[in-house]
């Protein structure tokens, strides 16, 4: 599938607007973050290990923190949006927050270092 900007670039209207709003988020959250793939889908990458990557889909914009605890820590915050352990599912019309973004990114890049320091 490429790079997050090659996908990007394969969208527009107001899908894409909003993808682009939740990357740059992230990027701004995790500027050590390269682009690459995780799971066959383009993504945010932290020592190589899955950030996070936003995706449109046939009925929703997706977003995978490529994490199953994250999202559930989020519980309380994530209410009006559907939602599972790796997957939260939102659209141009009912946006993540910048802020929720922030949460996302901030919990799974803990999660990253833990994982890199009991190494």
């Amino acid at each position: 599938m490429g790079t997050v900007a090659e996908y990007l670039d394969t969208l527009s209207g107001p899908n894409r607007e909003v993808l682009e709003r939740v990357v740059a988020v992230a990027r701004e959250a995790a500027p050590e973050a390269v682009e690459g793939t995780s799971y066959a889908m383009p993504a945010l990458l932290v020592d190589g290990k899955g950030l996070l990557s936003a995706l449109e889909t046939k009925k929703h914009l997706a977003l995978y923190p490529f994490s199953g605890k994250v999202l559930a820590q989020l519980a309380a915050e994530l209410e009006g949006f559907d939602w599972a352990k790796g997957t939260l599912r939102f659209s141009a019309e009912h946006p993540l927050s910048d802020a929720l973004v922030r949460r996302i990114v901030e919990l799974r890049l803990a999660e990253i270092e833990a994982k890199s320091a009991h190494k």
